[in-house]
């Protein structure tokens, strides 16, 4: 089940959100402020955030801000703030959505089911932990917050990989989709070549992409 995060310091207000949010097939988790509201995304898979802009101890726009810059997760203002000003400033940090209070509950559900259908629909073609950030989209690769390039070849191995998430591909499996996907031929040292090629880019001690299965093939376990 989605999870969404609620940021609203009025507690009646926070508390009718993640019931209206249950009630729509969503599990909902509460926040009161910026600090709880980092402490639970820092341990918690969200699958939206639903932010307040004024907060007890910040601004919306500061939680947002900190929020993309770990992980790319769909973040709608639901705020009193109605400003020109200030709606513009939340779709510039990212926002999929901004909202000004008073508001419609079901305009509400409808828009964050609208948010989240297009999330998943992105998130097929994206891969991201806060560390590595592969677009399949846009054949764009980002490590540590820098770009870096990446041959046709190991573009195609990496498109292989994202998308065939926790299972085994063997050798054979990705040298015949390497050639169906218009790349060069190449062999089982070619291949092995490419794969650790591509290792040494994306990994360092603290992060693990892929596992070579021994005498099998190899496995995506980011």
């Amino acid at each position: 089940m989605q999870k969404i995060l609620i940021v609203e310091d009025d507690r009646e207000l926070n508390a009718s959100l993640v019931y209206a949010v249950g009630k729509g097939g969503y599990s909902a988790v509460s926040a009161f402020s910026v600090r709880e509201a980092q402490e639970i995304y820092a341990k918690e898979p969200v699958s939206l955030a639903v932010l307040d802009v004024n907060l007890p101890d910040g601004e919306g726009f500061g939680l947002c801000r900190w929020m993309k810059s770990r992980k790319e997760t769909p973040v709608l203002f639901l705020t009193a703030r109605d400003l020109e000003e200030d709606v513009l400033s939340g779709y510039d940090l990212g926002a999929e959505d901004y909202v000004t209070k008073p508001f419609s509950m079901k305009i509400l559900l409808r828009k964050i089911e609208v948010v989240l259908k297009r999330s998943r629909a992105e998130s097929n073609s994206i891969f991201d932990d806060g560390y590595l950030r592969i677009d399949l989209d846009s054949a764009k690769a980002v490590v540590n917050g820098r770009d870096f390039a990446v041959t046709p070849t190991e573009f195609r191995l990496l498109k292989e990989f994202i998308l065939n998430k926790g299972q085994l591909l063997t050798y054979n499996i990705l040298l015949d989709r390497l050639w169906e996907n218009g790349g060069q031929f190449v062999d089982r040292h070619a291949l092995a070549v490419n794969v650790n090629r591509l290792r040494g880019k994306i990994e360092d001690e603290g992060h693990r992409y892929i596992s070579n299965v021994y005498g099998m093939g190899y496995q995506w376990i980011g």
